[in-house]
């Protein structure tokens, strides 16, 4: 379900700098983590999610994730943005 939002989102965010930057500024609607994405990786972003009460949906694979994105690589976190 989580990867299908992934592909429909018009705007997405992908990495964790910029998905925490993006949660500050205030345009994050959800955020995807992938469950195989080290825990150093995503702890920034869970951390500033719960700050802003922003929704966190886990997926089990960071390159079924970057698929998802369209990307050639994988992606442990992703941000979709109103």
């Amino acid at each position: 379900m989580s990867y299908e939002k992934v592909e429909r989102a018009k705007k997405t965010i992908i990495g964790t700098k910029q998905t925490v930057k993006a949660i500050r500024a205030g345009i994050v609607t959800e955020v995807i983590i992938a469950q195989d994405a080290e825990e150093r990786i995503v702890t920034p972003v869970l951390e500033e999610a719960a700050l802003h009460s922003i929704q966190v949906t886990h997926v089990d694979s960071k390159e079924r994730l970057g698929n998802a994105c369209g990307i050639q690589v994988s992606a442990a976190v992703v941000a979709i943005t109103g």
